[in-house]
């Protein structure tokens, strides 16, 4: 999790910025899960692992959980990853499809590169909670 530090440079205080606002706070995060989403409904191979899902609740919880893990200081109030996937046995080819989406999203949001890679970073945990169950 990135945490705001503070940093003493030349006698000076400087405050970190959290991964949060480096991708640009709620209005970002909030345009790649929308994105993300698009991404997802034109895609043949992962849309049906969304078929019978409360999309509405999927962007809520997605962007809580983004703002939760890059230290925006919400609170991730959704289930375990675990549970939102069982039973959908995601192959790694398909959960690898699925991160190319949402790095099509962040590109389609504007993000860099390096903070792209950085939330990447961040998420990369939940690979083994979502991955054949």
């Amino acid at each position: 999790m990135f945490m705001a530090t503070t940093l003493f440079i030349s006698g000076c205080a400087t405050q970190q910025q959290s991964l949060y606002e480096e991708l640009g706070g709620a209005e970002k995060v909030n345009q790649i899960v929308e994105n993300f989403v698009i991404q997802i409904e034109t895609d043949p191979t992962i849309l049906p692992y969304f078929e019978g899902s409360d999309i509405d609740r999927f962007v809520e919880k997605l962007s809580e959980q983004i703002c939760a893990l890059t230290g925006g200081g919400c609170v991730y109030s959704g289930d375990t990853m675990e549970h939102v996937h069982a039973g959908m046995n995601i192959t790694e080819a398909d959960f690898n499809r699925t991160v190319d989406l949402l790095i099509r999203a962040m590109d389609a949001a504007d993000i860099p590169h390096r903070s792209q890679n950085k939330l990447l970073k961040v998420l990369a945990p939940t690979r083994k909670e979502m991955l054949y169950r």
